[in-house]
């Protein structure tokens, strides 16, 4: 039986950091990467961002494929074993931990001491015509992290959402579009009153209520428009926008450990406030598994970081 001491899940920044403090501790930590995890190739949601600006030590920038690449490459120049596997069934009800990956489902777990999962979450889309030509060509589900990109800058964008979430990115993207829709479906905003008067007050952003998007619309190469419709009247016609971001929440990757440790009503897996510690113990949760709000590059690598100390002292202690 293949018994190994820490095991990271995951294959973005939490996970790569993890293992880059555990290899560098000599604890000689084994990531298994996913293959195609949740639809995502491995590195996660960050693969999927054309170009980061706001990573530090990056001055000019660079792709989010080109950072994970970085930051795998420094976690196995110190010692960490990638294994480009999904593992798709974890038991935390006994010492040590078992686990199987989809390859070796019929054969014999493999066991570990402990777990840091770092598998993320997934934005939710609406699934659009269109979306999937346009997605990271027009369309994206982070403000923060895209909104500053030149293909925004002083061009008219549109979010949809009706929540918290969706007024702040509308309210961040003010600062570099010429106009901002914030799309909403009912006939009314769920923000927090405070929210809302932000959004009334703000010249550039304008609501539009019972409105849903119908297709997203381009050249070819970026997007250009977004076919929206009136929920009222049926009426429908074309938006001019160049960006589109959806803000209607995420889905956390935690299904292997549904069940088996205590989360939040989303699914996100509760820590205990200042740690990356779990309800079980020798279980770690970092990155966007366990970060409904800030989600993230440096604040997933810094969970990262945090888990392995913590999963550091943890064996230590088991020792």
């Amino acid at each position: 039986m293949v018994h190994q001491k820490v095991t990271i899940i995951g294959g973005g920044p939490a996970a790569l950091t993890a293992a880059l403090y555990l290899a560098r501790a000599e604890i000689k930590p084994t990531l298994y990467e996913g293959l195609l995890a949740n639809g995502i190739a491995a590195g996660g949601q960050l693969t999927t961002t054309t170009e980061i600006e706001n990573f530090p030590g990056f001055p000019e920038g660079l792709t989010g494929s080109e950072l994970v690449e970085r930051m795998r490459a420094q976690a196995v120049k110190f010692g960490t074993e990638v294994i480009t596997e999904t593992i798709s069934k974890v038991d935390l009800s006994s010492k040590p931990f078992k686990f199987w990956t989809e390859w070796n489902e019929d054969s014999e777990p493999i066991t570990t001491d402990s777990i840091i999962l770092a598998t993320g979450a997934s934005a939710k889309r609406l699934d659009l015509p269109g979306e999937e030509k346009y997605w990271q060509q027009g369309i994206s589900a982070c403000a923060v992290c895209d909104g500053a990109v030149p293909i925004f800058r002083n061009k008219p964008l549109a979010v949809v959402g009706g929540g918290d979430s969706a007024c702040e990115e509308a309210l961040f993207l003010t600062k570099y579009g010429s106009k901002v829709y914030l799309i909403v479906r009912k006939d009314h905003l769920r923000a927090s009153t405070i929210m809302q008067r932000r959004v009334e007050k703000n010249d550039k952003l304008e609501v539009l209520f019972n409105t849903v998007s119908v297709e997203a619309k381009g050249d070819g190469k970026l997007l250009n428009a977004l076919r929206i419709k009136d929920v009222k009247s049926n009426e429908e016609r074309d938006l001019p926008v160049n960006g589109l971001f959806y803000a209607i929440g995420h889905t956390p990757a935690t299904a292997i450990v549904q069940n088996q440790v205590d989360s939040d009503e989303s699914g996100y897996i509760k820590t205990i406030p200042g740690t990356t510690h779990t309800s079980v113990e020798g279980f770690f949760a970092a990155g966007d598994v366990q970060d409904s709000r800030y989600r993230q590059a440096i604040t997933s690598a810094g969970t990262g970081c945090m888990a392995a100390l913590d999963a550091e002292k943890y064996l230590s202690e088991l020792e």
